[in-house]
């Protein structure tokens, strides 16, 4: 088990640390990357730590000019609507994110026999912000590129694919154990996009990875529609959120999968009676995968208690102690 956003946002350790410091400047930190990412495995019973940084980190270690604004997230200066602008991204190379090789040696040195899970943001995700400026409800330009200059969609598309595999690259290469793709917004598209515009791209960042022999792990928001097909693209491990039931995404993703999730990250403000009841039925209902990893159904909220994370946390380890 291990929590999405474990690191920062809810801990009071992090807040102290990240007083004063952007987003961006921290996550090339990597005295800063190293001690967030840690924070939490000292907290809580987890059995891997996820790496701290940002799906914008790669975007803007090869120029594209962002920021992270609070209460508002990325916003892009020159928004990607038409082939000039696809001009403007550049590959990644590994000079170009010394910082992740940095601490990526560095916490694998702390850990131990701790994995450490890299990650990177998923192609339909990043080009949402790098078209329309910033976060969207609707991703109205994001889909008009998509339905309506599919040639330069797939060519964006393309180069963000490039993009996540360079960045996972990195991480792995510096010794991180298992990776996460997080493809936030993903659930904004009905299955036959997905399929035509997004799945040829996922999938070839799956297929790069894989010769590289760590767990795979593929993510995104309001995707209930879309497990079989998010299962199809090679992950190894196939995140849920808390809108279906995990025996119900058992159906639904193909055979040889193991399910990641699924508890409600808003149950964790409920009393304790509940968030012990509602994470033991995701318990029972993850037994029927044929892998099942513990998580919540999106990120930590910043509000939660890290209190009841923890309490959490001792309960599915005990949970999973009893069945060995």
């Amino acid at each position: 088990m291990w929590f999405m956003r474990q690191a920062g946002r809810s801990l009071p350790e992090y807040l102290r640390l990240r007083e004063g410091v952007p987003m961006l400047e921290s996550c090339a930190r990597p005295d800063m990357i190293v001690e967030i990412t840690l924070q939490p495995v000292r907290r809580y019973a987890v059995d891997a730590a996820i790496f701290f940084s940002d799906i914008m980190v790669p975007l803007k270690a090869i120029g594209v000019d962002l920021d992270i604004k609070p209460g508002v997230g990325p916003v892009i200066a020159d928004p990607i609507r038409d082939a000039a602008g696809l001009g403007t991204l550049r590959p990644l190379e590994p000079g170009d994110v010394p910082y992740v090789t940095e601490a990526v040696r560095g916490l694998v040195g702390e850990l131990g026999s701790t994995p450490l899970i890299g990650f990177a943001g998923g192609p339909f995700t990043l080009a949402s912000y790098l078209i329309e400026g910033g976060p969207s409800k609707n991703h109205d330009r994001t889909k008009a590129m998509m339905y309506g200059e599919p040639r330069l969609w797939a060519a964006l598309m393309d180069r963000l694919a490039d993009l996540t595999i360079a960045f996972l690259k990195v991480q792995v290469a510096a010794g991180a154990s298992a990776v996460q793709v997080f493809d936030s917004w993903v659930g904004a598209v009905s299955p036959q996009d997905y399929r035509e515009s997004v799945l040829p791209h996922t999938s070839r960042i799956f297929d790069e990875i894989e010769p590289l022999g760590v767990p795979r792990i593929h993510f995104g928001v309001g995707t209930g529609e879309l497990l079989g097909l998010m299962g199809e693209a090679g992950a190894d491990v196939v995140g849920v959120d808390w809108r279906v039931p995990l025996d119900e995404a058992v159906r639904r993703v193909e055979p040889g999968k193991a399910l990641q999730g699924n508890l409600d990250p808003a149950v964790l403000f409920a009393p304790w009676e509940t968030v012990e009841r509602r994470a033991r039925d995701v318990l029972d209902r993850g037994r029927t995968a044929e892998g099942h990893i513990f998580n919540l159904g999106h990120g930590v909220l910043p509000s939660t208690d890290p209190d009841m994370l923890a309490r959490l946390a001792d309960l599915v380890q005990e949970a999973g102690a009893g069945e060995q």
